[in-house]
């Protein structure tokens, strides 16, 4: 058995005509002999009547200040997905083929507890397995799984995506051969968003470090946990257009000198971001390294994520996403971390220090109302945020990127010329990033997009 599973966003899935479309493309995989299991998102964006985020609106519109259950919140959630996926079933049984639509629970993913975020623990596809031997085309509904008591959950956003690279992960054991394909509204995996850059590129072939990097650090067409997922059980990964009939991107493993020569892939924007400097001046490491540890701790516990995180000339920093600022502020704002003890016998007998995020906060001044009557006994040292709103990271994608000296010199001369101003600078093993003001994201991103030439008329490198 070869089999091939397919994954539809919910542009694909939204109008009869864009389902006529994709299933034009399950039909041409069944034809050219594959066994063809199907994920499906919700119908639709934003507005659309069954889409995620309708959904969740119209659950939060109960009462706004009384926070669903996430048990609750991911029973009515994974409703979008269960009824697209039996709505293109039954487009292509009407069109004669034999069909079965399953949820995430009956195609055999069992999930953790981690309501509304939860991580795949295993895949069961006994089941599927048994339903493509008897020729049906497997219509799963995607971003959902059932703990093992049976509970549903969902997988957090791009949930779709890691369930067909899960699948495919868990299928491939069993049969001669799988690949997945996801098939969106562009035709492949760009040198940077098309929207931005009227030439951008579509690569013809990619590692599966590059797309999870280009992932990351803010490219939308798959998410990063899918190709992580793909790298690890060696399971070819197509990104494709379901409106344009076109080669689409092959994400491989860099197996061959051509896939793993130095190259640069591509120029990526995360959207928008905050920026909080905690200025620490006179602060002895010990006591920096315990405020540091406290801050992210508290941050990795509601699952958070920083970029562009650093520390030296006393203080350290990061960004968040913006839509976060207001639960970090919940988290921070008015934080008392004790420092310090030290062997004294008269006050002060030690110091607390105690955080704080401007007008974004509530908590430090109440703080410092309840501590007011300690300052007799200890040192109280208020940390507050240098607090920089309306930014966004900027990011080139690269492979080998200690093997093409001058990548960051290069950017930051073309982004002065352009008077684009930078708040921070940071690199990893497949990227270069600055974050810049949001309102220079268009100009920066062409601009390097340019000096790069990863255009059309260019070639990476």
């Amino acid at each position: 058995m070869r089999v091939m599973v397919q994954k539809f966003g919910g542009t694909s899935v939204a109008t009869d005509e864009a389902r006529a479309l994709a299933a034009d493309r399950v039909a041409q995989a069944v034809e050219a002999g594959w066994s063809v299991v199907v994920v499906v998102s919700a119908i639709g964006r934003k507005g659309a009547p069954y889409a995620t985020d309708t959904l969740l609106g119209l659950l939060n519109g109960v009462d706004p200040q009384v926070s669903p259950a996430p048990r609750e919140s991911d029973l009515l959630l994974a409703c979008g997905e269960v009824i697209s996926t039996v709505i293109f079933a039954q487009t292509l049984r009407a069109r004669g083929y034999e069909t079965i639509a399953l949820t995430g629970g009956q195609a055999g993913i069992i999930t953790d507890y981690e309501y509304t975020n939860a991580r795949i623990l295993e895949i069961q596809p006994a089941y599927l397995l048994q339903q493509l031997g008897t020729g049906c085309i497997v219509f799963v509904a995607g971003f959902q799984g059932a703990t093992e008591r049976g509970a549903i959950t969902t997988l957090g956003r791009g949930g779709s995506d890691t369930t067909a690279s899960a699948l495919g992960a868990a299928v491939k054991p069993h049969v001669e051969h799988v690949e997945v394909e996801i098939y969106t509204d562009v035709d492949g995996v760009k040198t940077a968003d098309p929207r931005i850059v009227k030439d951008a590129r579509t690569l013809a072939v990619a590692s599966y470090a590059e797309v999870s990097e280009m992932a990351h650090q803010g490219a939308k067409v798959v998410h990063p946990r899918a190709a992580e997922i793909a790298e690890i059980h060696d399971v070819p990964l197509w990104v494709k257009s379901t409106f344009e009939e076109a080669p689409g991107t092959l994400i491989r493993r860099a197996n061959s000198s051509e896939d793993s020569s130095p190259r640069i892939t591509g120029v990526t924007s995360t959207g928008k971001l905050v920026y909080l400097r905690f200025p620490l001046p006179d602060v002895s490491d010990t006591d920096r390294a315990k405020i540091e540890r406290e801050v992210y701790r508290l941050l990795r516990n509601e699952e958070i994520s920083i970029h562009l995180s650093s520390t030296g000339n006393g203080a350290f920093a990061f960004a968040v996403v913006r839509e976060h600022l207001g639960r970090v502020a919940e988290l921070i704002d008015g934080l008392v971390i004790p420092g310090e003890l030290g062997p004294r016998t008269h006050p002060p007998y030690g110091v607390i220090t105690l955080l704080g995020i401007g007008s974004k906060g509530r908590g430090l001044n109440a703080q410092r109302t309840l501590l007011a009557g300690a300052s007799s006994l200890v040192d109280i040292r208020v940390v507050e945020a240098d607090l920089v709103e309306n930014c966004t990271m900027v990011s080139v994608i690269a492979t080998g990127i200690d093997d093409i000296p001058g990548i960051l010199v290069k950017m930051l001369g073309v982004l002065d010329e352009q008077g684009v101003w930078l708040y921070q600078t940071a690199d990893s093993e497949f990227s270069m990033s600055v974050l810049i003001r949001e309102a220079d994201s268009v100009r920066a991103v062409r601009t390097l997009h340019e000096a790069f030439h990863l255009g059309n008329a260019g070639t990476c490198g």
